[in-house]
């Protein structure tokens, strides 16, 4: 299954929203930006239970600069699409909508926005929003996902 996460306020807080991971001076160095606490522990979990993991941001960082803060703790992915990418593609399938997954081939993505959920129901892609105040964030990750793969098999 093909998982994507959105950066802001899901891994990377706006502010001090939730705990982050530490920072040493080489990362200061190199502009790395922090990211949620316990952020790493839940992606290599997920690659370990055969998930793809991908990041899926409306942000215009570059891929290099995303992929060198991941690099940095230790996370790699599949695939990152940014907002230059994301955008381009949207046009091309005349989709309207901030975010659209399956246009990626995303079988879920997480964010922490509720207008993305709203999004996913009007357009039918399946997303699980986590609050940026979650402490408990990968378990409400792990155990939705546990959901949309035993309705996934009861369909079949």
């Amino acid at each position: 299954m093909n998982i994507s996460f959105d950066l802001d306020g899901t891994l990377i807080p706006y502010a001090d929203e939730f705990n982050t991971e530490k920072i040493g001076w080489l990362g200061k160095l190199f502009r790395i930006e922090k990211i949620r606490k316990g952020a790493k522990d839940l992606i290599l979990k997920l690659q370990q239970d055969n998930y793809k993991i991908h990041i899926y941001t409306t942000s215009f960082r570059s891929k290099s600069k995303i992929r060198r803060t991941l690099k940095y703790y230790g996370i790699s992915v599949n695939r990152i699409v940014n907002q230059i990418e994301n955008q381009k593609v949207l046009k091309s399938k005349n989709i309207y909508s901030s975010k659209f997954p399956p246009a990626f081939n995303f079988d879920v993505h997480i964010d922490d926005l509720s207008g993305v959920r709203i999004e996913g129901e009007k357009q039918n892609f399946k997303t699980i929003i986590v609050d940026p105040s979650d402490l408990n964030w990968s378990e409400t990750i792990m155990n939705n996902l546990k959901n949309i793969e035993i309705k996934k098999e009861n369909a079949q």
